[in-house]
């Protein structure tokens, strides 16, 4: 029963949490999965996020439900994501000229990595208020504008982002799950935000 709510079991908040924290992990894995197709990580990101938000809801819906919002975010979000990657090779060479000595070099290369993080985060909080029939382009703008002015939230990213290396430096494996982690505290930084 696709969009019906399920009332939650009378779990107690710790083991309500505890669910949404496991699911969290299984949705990295299907982010993972996902993104494999190297410029679908736009799209798998909103697919997730989506399907975290029914789950914080009580609604019944689980991998079917996904893959639909996967197939749906990927009609233009894989263009963000061709889009990431080019500004991704874009900061590599500023960091290259910042190695290589050229004058100006150092302050080019750092604010090019400070632009590519935000360019992140805003491209996680876009992902995380994605629904079917929202164009990306409107999405990132406001997605642009949170960043900037809610630091708060983006610094919580930040170290949600930071999560996903250090659990590979700890046990590799360990980074898929941590994909579940971060869209789940995009998620829950756009309802703070939203709140406010």
């Amino acid at each position: 029963m696709a969009g019906t709510r399920v009332k939650p079991r009378g779990e107690s908040l710790l083991a309500e949490r505890f669910a949404v924290f496991a699911e969290a992990l299984l949705t990295g894995v299907w982010i993972a999965v996902a993104s494999l197709g190297v410029v679908t990580y736009p799209a798998a990101f909103a697919a997730g996020a989506r399907h975290l938000r029914r789950r914080i809801a009580h609604e019944g819906r689980g991998l079917r439900a996904f893959i639909a919002d996967f197939r749906t975010a990927l009609r233009r979000g894989w263009l963000v994501g061709l889009a990431g990657w080019a500004a991704a090779v874009a900061v590599w060479v500023d960091v290259q000229a910042a190695r290589a000595g050229i004058p100006g070099g150092p302050l080019a290369g750092a604010v090019g990595v400070v632009a590519l993080i935000a360019l992140v985060v805003a491209g996680l909080r876009a992902a995380a208020v994605w629904e079917p029939g929202a164009r990306w382009r409107t999405l990132l703008a406001h997605a642009g504008r949170r960043t900037v002015l809610d630091p708060a939230g983006s610094f919580l990213l930040v170290g949600g982002l930071a999560v996903v290396p250090l659990s590979a430096w700890f046990a590799t494996p360990l980074a898929i799950p941590a994909l579940g982690a971060v869209a789940a505290a995009a998620v829950a930084v756009e309802e703070r935000y939203r709140r406010r």
